[in-house]
């Protein structure tokens, strides 16, 4: 069964605030485990490191907002930007 998953990114800072730190995640969005994340800044590189990381898995929808890079790296067959589609029993 393919998955269907949603990719997000979320910052915290140390010290200051100009000090951005990314978190960059996927996760199924039926079970709500984590598939995959990785740290780096808000790039269409970092993006494509966690894309990188879902490849053993059986993605067949990749979801997220309406980021920049998501829409740039993550296959257009795949993707859509509407967040929170759940699948059906």
């Amino acid at each position: 069964m393919a998955l269907i998953c949603e990719l997000d990114e979320q910052w915290s800072f140390v010290g200051s605030k100009a000090r951005q730190h990314w978190l960059w995640y996927a996760y199924n969005t039926k079970t709500g485990g984590v598939l995959a994340y990785t740290f780096g800044p808000r790039t269409d590189e970092t993006c494509r490191e966690l894309l990188a990381l879902l490849t053993p898995f059986n993605i067949g929808m990749l979801t997220s907002d309406d980021w920049g890079s998501y829409g740039r790296e993550v296959p257009k067959d795949k993707h859509s930007d509407r967040k929170n589609i759940h699948p059906t029993d």
